[in-house]
């Protein structure tokens, strides 16, 4: 639905015409636009076979640019993934599309040869660094490279200032919990990890905190590697020196079916500003977070310094805070694609204002959104069309003065740097 909104409202195109030089003087019209990129693959994510799925956001943002889409079903639930393409294949030929507007393959191979295939124009990706990095190297390794659209591993920090600090302990510590447990920690967009002021006032936060981590269910987790690499990687971390576990870290079985106790480490900020490189700076997948104790803006700038790129980061502080925060809202902004104030970091709302992406390695395009209506943009490039009369351009490029007679228009455009609605619009 959203993206039939995007399609109605018809900026998405990014028509522009220019007619006139700087000086006003005119000349042949040159129309630019955006064009699908042809067929795309789509690789779905393990966590939610519906939204990352086959039918996700990927498949619907590229079929809304244009784009026919071959599936890659995912090992984790290939009957789900069979059950949403034959759905998908009868809406198709229920609006009158091709059903191959839709195809899916199955297997390790496949994918590989998929992205391979020369009539391939670009891929979608969900899920670990290390696949996604196979992909997007694979793609630049064609004879002809294409464009990756990968979102891999992020570790969303969350930060609480001293003042909030000392006002919500209570209140944080349920949101610092939503923001790691929400889903058993099997999101994109949980906070691996929460940085909190040394003190008495983050001690209170901690403790509450704590509490929360140990009451908490245990999650089964998705798949049997995902339990796996959970259960090394939060022994991993909790044996490194200046680490210490303030829950418990190992479950007590080994069946891949059993649930794994949610995880809370905690170390100094001294421990990510000395060794950037630490694994504690990476995703681990589940409910593992680690808290970092900071001594002041310098100490915790220099820690923040020190990350890789995030989808989303959260900020936590009150109006005595204001300073402070101001100073870093610039710097999370500049290691994250969406900044969150006084929330989880896992509230993520879909709509036209979205962005859901960063620097390498939480995505491989940082100018791109993988939710909501910009995510079109992935599946589109410009075209532009210099003197071509009117009549043999689409009807949405039939618009401005033109020099040609053309003057209607029905999405909209730029004139001559002039913004225009489209028929039945006001500029707002």
């Amino acid at each position: 639905r959203l993206f039939g909104r995007v399609l109605d409202e018809g900026s998405y195109l990014g028509v522009a015409v220019d007619t006139r030089a700087e000086d006003g003087t005119a000349f042949p019209p040159v129309r630019r636009w955006l064009v699908p990129l042809g067929p795309v693959a789509v690789f779905g994510a393990s966590n939610f076979p519906f939204a990352y799925g086959v039918a996700g956001g990927d498949t619907a943002s590229a079929l809304a640019a244009g784009c026919p889409v071959v599936a890659k079903e995912h090992p984790s639930h290939p009957r789900t993934c069979a059950l949403v393409l034959a759905a998908l294949r009868r809406a198709a030929t229920g609006a009158g599309a091709p059903a191959d507007v839709v195809t899916m393959v199955s297997g390790f191979r496949a994918g590989i040869d998929l992205v391979r295939s020369p009539q391939l124009t670009a891929v979608g990706f969900t899920g670990s660094v290390g696949g996604g990095r196979a992909l997007f190297d694979l793609c630049a390794a064609r004879p002809s490279p294409i464009p990756f659209y990968g979102e891999l591993g992020s570790v969303n920090p969350a930060v609480v200032l001293p003042a909030a600090a000392r006002d919500r302990p209570a209140a944080l510590a349920r949101v610092l919990a939503d923001s790691v447990l929400t889903r058993g920690g099997q999101v994109c967009t949980k906070a691996g990890l929460l940085f909190l002021p040394e003190g008495a006032d983050g001690d209170a936060v901690l403790e509450a905190l704590s509490a929360r981590v140990a009451e908490a269910a245990w999650p089964v987790l998705l798949n049997p590697s995902i339990r796996a690499a959970y259960v090394l990687g939060t022994a991993e971390r909790a044996a490194l020196p200046g680490v210490r576990a303030l829950t418990r870290h190992r479950p007590p079985g080994t069946d891949p079916a059993d649930p794994v106790p949610p995880v809370l480490l905690t170390t100094g900020a001294a421990t990510l500003r000395d060794d950037p490189g630490s694994v504690l700076t990476e995703e681990c997948f589940g409910p593992c977070a680690v808290v970092v104790r900071y001594r002041d803006t310098e100490d915790l700038t220099a820690a923040l310094t020190a990350l890789a790129p995030s989808l989303v980061c959260a900020l936590h502080a009150d109006d005595t805070d204001a300073d402070t925060a101001r100073a870093l809202l610039p710097l999370l902004a500049a290691r994250a694609g969406r900044v969150v104030w006084n929330d989880a970091t896992c509230g993520l709302r879909v709509g036209w204002a979205t962005q859901h992406g960063g620097g390498y390695p939480a995505s491989t395009h940082s100018a791109t959104t993988s939710v909501g209506a910009a995510a079109i943009g992935r599946w589109l490039r410009p075209v532009a069309y210099q003197g071509v009369p009117a009549g043999f351009l689409p009807d949405e490029l039939r618009t401005g003065d033109g020099n040609d007679g053309a003057g209607t228009h029905t999405v909209p455009f730029r004139l001559d740097g002039v913004p225009l609605p489209g028929p039945g619009r006001t500029n707002r």
